[in-house]
């Protein structure tokens, strides 16, 4: 098969580096590396105009829609809970863009963290805004640079079971989670019934998970996102 491109999705934040602090496009090596490790060619998406966005995908053979910031709850016709802020409108545009040019082109798709957030929102979907508000513990986010750890089942015969297996320990970090997400299954599910992972029927991969599959040793996530761009690439 041919090797796929990966679009990956960035932050544009405040950073520092050397004797530079400045305004930067960047996201942690992991995904990268992660694309890397399973055949893929990763590629670095700043935040770009919208209308840009069919230009991107048209090269691009795999997307994923990376993690990140609360998305804007005007989105979704909500007002902002307390605790939720620092959402990024460019970036919310960006990726809304991305998402309709990868609907249109069929390209595979992975959503992870915000990403499964975004595409769910982008779906006519709404958001959780504070998941320690329904379910009374903080598992999901310990706070600070930590990742929660967390026990979820997959539904067995979907495509994200053949990836991962029924039962799988998951690194997490969000503290909202999605409420409801048109067009796609629900697939997954931590102990506490919050929703971990969604999936679009039929043949495309178009798969939403709300833990982060390039900490982990365990890349079969990522591993199904690559195969099924390097089948595409092959295909054109």
């Amino acid at each position: 098969m041919s090797t796929p491109l990966i679009g990956l999705t960035t932050y544009r934040e405040d950073a520092a580096w050397g004797v530079w602090h400045q305004r930067a496009d960047l996201l942690p090596t992991q995904y990268a590396a992660a694309v890397e490790a399973t055949g893929g060619v990763p590629v670095l998406l700043p935040v770009g105009r919208p209308e840009s966005a069919a230009v991107v995908v048209a090269r691009l053979d795999g997307l994923v829609v990376s993690g990140g910031a609360d998305v804007d709850p005007t989105r979704y016709d909500q007002e902002a809970h307390p605790r939720t802020a620092g959402w990024r409108p460019d970036r919310d545009a960006w990726e809304t863009a991305l998402l309709d040019a990868a609907d249109a082109a069929g390209l595979p798709v992975l959503g992870v963290c915000r990403g499964m957030q975004v595409m769910a929102v982008h779906a006519g979907g709404v958001l959780d805004q504070h998941v320690p508000d329904l379910v009374d513990h903080e598992q999901h986010s310990p706070g600070g640079d930590e990742f929660g750890t967390v026990a979820v089942s997959t539904v067995p015969g979907t495509r994200l079971a053949g990836l991962v297996g029924d039962e799988l320990s998951v690194s997490c970090h969000h503290h909202q989670s999605v409420r409801t997400h048109p067009g796609f299954t629900a697939v997954a599910h931590a102990a506490d019934g919050t929703l971990e992972a969604m999936e679009a029927p039929g043949e495309r991969f178009c798969v939403g998970v709300q833990w982060h599959p390039e900490t982990a040793a365990d890349v079969g996530l990522l591993a199904g996102l690559v195969e099924a761009a390097a089948a595409r690439a092959a295909a054109r």
